[in-house]
Formats: C-alpha cells, structure tokens, sequence
C-alpha cells in the first residue's frame, strides 16, 4: 500500500481513494507497533481498550505526542536504532526522543522527495540555508532543526550557509551565490522565524533581489505573531522588498518527519497521500467538521521503528475543505491557528532565541 501512495502523484487523489489504501496501511501499523513495543501496546489497551481495527481514518488510535517527551517509545531491537531526533526545545524543557532504524529513514527521505519534487520539480537546485554551517555537528543524534536542514539539502545543491558563526547575514557570500548561479532558479530553505530575522530584513534594507528563488519554510509562528507579522504579512513584504513570491510555508513534526504538510498556493496546508490529519473537537473528541477549530490528529504511513503513525498533536487547527482545493490539489486542506493552551513553545524557530527586530 505504501508504495502505491508514494509512486502515486501527490496531491492527486481523491479523499475516498486515498483512505482506500492508507486505512488499511495505518491498521498494519497499528497491529505491528502493538506487538513491538510493550510501551505502546499498554497506551493502547489504556486509551483505547478492546481497541481491534479502525474502519475510517477518525478511528485510527492516537498517542499524545507528549509520550515521546516521557518514553522512548521502539519498535525494533536497541542495535538497529540507526538515528535518534529529539525535538526542539528550550532550556529546561523535555525533548521528545524519535528512534529510527534504516528503513524507516529511507521511508522518510522517499516521502519528502515525492513532497518537495511536486513544488521544486524533478531537478536539483542551487541551495541558500539559512542557516551556520557549525551547527550541523552530531550526525547520529539530531535536533528537529537540524534533522529539517540535512532532509531539505537533498533537495539542493552547491549548498551556500549565508549565515556565520554570529548568526550574521554574509552579503558577500549572498552576491557570490547570486551571481554564480543567475539566470535561474534557487532555493532557499530555512525556518520561519529565522528566514525573517536573518534573511528578509537584512536583504530589505540592502536591496538585495531574491526575485528567482523558491523558499521553503517552517517551524513555527509565535515569535512573528507577537511583531505582528502573520502569514500574509511575510509573503507579502518579501514580494514587495525582495521580489520573491514563490513562498511555501509547512506544517510538520520531528515525531513524522517525511510526512509534512505543505502550502498550495492558495495559501492553505495540503496532506500527502501517505498521510493525513483529523482535526478533534476539544471537548467531545469527535472529528470536527469543516470550519470548526479543533486539536490537530496527524496519520503517516511512514513509521516503522517507532508508534508515531497516529499523533495528537498540541496544535490547534481548522479543517477548510476535501477534494475541492483552489489550487487543484486533492484531498483535506487546513490551516493551523496556534497551539494548545498551556502547551510547550516547541516550534524550531520559536526555540532559537534570537531577539526580535
């Protein structure tokens, strides 16, 4: 089934047919981590007792995503574990801890690529992180930042970090990189908060033209919001100061890494065909229906070294349609509004402590 829905064009199925094959892949992974992780099993048979098999998508058993703060949740033997995430976090706080053997890291890249092809296409590009090449030290135990920079530089090539040491812009590297590599097409990869602190304003007020590149950007909104500066905001001062309109913004977490939901360019979010959401009514924790704010439930398909196929996520969302995108893109779209309240800032951006301009 997996296969199916990766070689399967994204976005191109319709909600029905898509559950068609992801039900039953869910429901396998369901059986396969309640046999492989004593952990999971007795969640299981505590949240969800005489739980057998989900006959739809809402169905399908969730974990609160704070049980990988709490537990190092496994599906394989302690020698397989190829590489260990933890999530962002600030000083003090829990970090959620994702084990993953070589499959599942391989299922991971494979569904990133089918993601990221739809929106950069089948080529390569000229790469600009936004980001210090220093902080990529540890490559058997990784941050959710730098677990989403290593995934995105497959995607890129000639990779320029246009940040130093001192989280400064170098102008000059930027020139160079622009010069080499125009006319055409770039990308640029960064998380939210970083790209508008480090790149955008930076860029602004030299006047620099990043009118040929195509951003990718994610990791969380609070710090932006609280300098007002929202969705709309950030895409539309980067047209206007930069000349770069492709912008995509997306929705993910370190506990699914590959499975990230990605901006049509109708501006709302758009699930893959190897996962899903189900946004849950706060109060009765039934599916909420379409325009009702609920908790984000995420699905993947793609997890098999650890239970992370079916999440409660501390994210708030808005279910805004099936089938019916502007864009032409099939399946659910949303928009995530903010987080739970009371729940840890756990955003990449939101946890690099840069100041605000």
């Amino acid at each position: 089934m997996l296969e199916v829905l990766l070689d399967s064009k994204q976005f191109s199925l319709r909600q029905s047919e898509k559950e068609s094959l992801l039900l039953p892949a869910l429901n396998s992974l369901t059986r396969h981590h309640s046999q492989r992780c004593p952990e999971y099993q007795r969640i299981l048979s505590v949240m969800h007792p005489g739980f057998s098999e989900a006959n739809c998508l809402s169905e399908v058993p969730s974990m609160p995503i704070s049980m990988f703060k709490t537990h190092r949740l496994r599906s394989i033997p302690e020698g397989e574990i190829f590489k260990t995430l933890t999530s962002s976090g600030t000083t003090g706080q829990q970090v959620s801890q994702v084990v993953l053997d070589r499959e599942t890291a391989r299922r991971q890249t494979a569904g990133l690529a089918r993601i990221m092809s739809h929106v950069l296409g089948p080529q390569r590009l000229p790469m600009i992180v936004v980001e210090s090449r220093s902080f990529l030290r540890n490559r058997t135990r990784f941050s959710a930042r730098a677990a989403g920079v290593l995934g995105m530089m497959n995607f890129g090539r000639h990779h320029f970090f246009c940040l130093d040491d001192s989280m400064n812009l170098d102008e000059a590297g930027l020139s160079g990189f622009l010069a080499a590599h125009r006319p055409g097409p770039f990308l640029i990869f960064g998380f939210t908060f970083m790209v508008w602190q480090h790149l955008f304003l930076p860029c602004a007020g030299a006047g620099i033209d990043l009118s040929e590149g195509i951003l990718v950007h994610s990791g969380g909104w609070k710090k932006l919001q609280d300098i007002a500066v929202t969705n709309e905001e950030f895409r539309r001062q980067f047209a206007t100061r930069t000349g770069l309109t492709r912008i995509y913004n997306f929705y993910g977490t370190v506990e699914q890494v590959g499975s990230v939901f990605i901006e049509g360019d109708d501006g709302y979010l758009y699930c893959p065909n190897f996962a899903d959401v189900v946004i849950r009514d706060p109060v009765t924790w039934d599916e909420a229906p379409v325009g009702k704010t609920g908790v984000i439930q995420i699905l993947s398909a793609l997890p098999l070294s650890y239970p992370g196929h079916s999440i409660l996520t501390e994210d708030l969302g808005v279910l805004r349609g099936v089938d019916d995108g502007r864009c032409g893109r099939m399946g659910k779209y949303f928009t995530v509004i903010g987080r739970v309240p009371k729940a840890e800032l756990r955003g990449c951006s939101d946890t690099y402590m840069g100041k605000a301009a």
